[in-house]
């Protein structure tokens, strides 16, 4: 039997069922069952519309016209504006997020397509940077793809946390 067709395309508002759908399936792979969250698909509908105007999100489709399409991984780029400063002018960073191909689809060439897009992207948009937080079982894969080390000069506040 032929491997499905592969198409990665810009997801839109038509897509938002199918990256909720990756989604949960990204939750369920990792712990091993079925998560119980009837009000998932409502709040990811709601952060979608309002992340939707800064971020861009590739969904990546395997099957045929003939047989239909299926959401088999989706990778999403938030733009980031940076302030202006005397002598240089504002520009932009992205940040890679939420990286995701099915289980099934491991191993076909689909994150390594859906990140060439993200980066593709990212020159289009004349990016100063591409960011990203690898998962300890990613980093290697994004190495592979040209990304390093940025050194470890970030730090994190929980906000909601009491101070000493």
């Amino acid at each position: 039997m032929a491997e499905p067709d592969l198409v990665v395309r810009v997801a839109d508002e038509r897509d938002e069922a199918a990256l909720a759908g990756l989604r949960r399936a990204w939750l369920e792979e990792r712990c091993g069952h079925p998560v119980d969250d009837p009000g998932f698909e409502a709040a990811f509908a709601q952060w979608w519309r309002l992340e939707l105007p800064r971020r861009t999100f590739w969904l990546a489709e395997a099957g045929s016209e003939r047989s239909g399409w299926t959401a088999v991984g989706s990778i999403n780029v938030v733009e980031i504006g940076q302030m202006p400063r005397p002598g240089a002018r504002a520009g932009r960073i992205g940040q890679v997020g939420s990286a995701f191909v099915l289980s099934g689809f491991a191993d076909r060439g689909v994150a390594g397509a859906l990140l060439a897009r993200a980066v593709e992207h990212a020159r289009e948009r004349r990016y100063r940077r591409l960011l990203l937080a690898p998962t300890g079982n990613s980093a290697p894969f994004y190495r592979r793809a040209g990304f390093a080390s940025a050194g470890e000069s970030l730090l994190v506040l929980d906000p909601t946390a009491v101070p000493d």
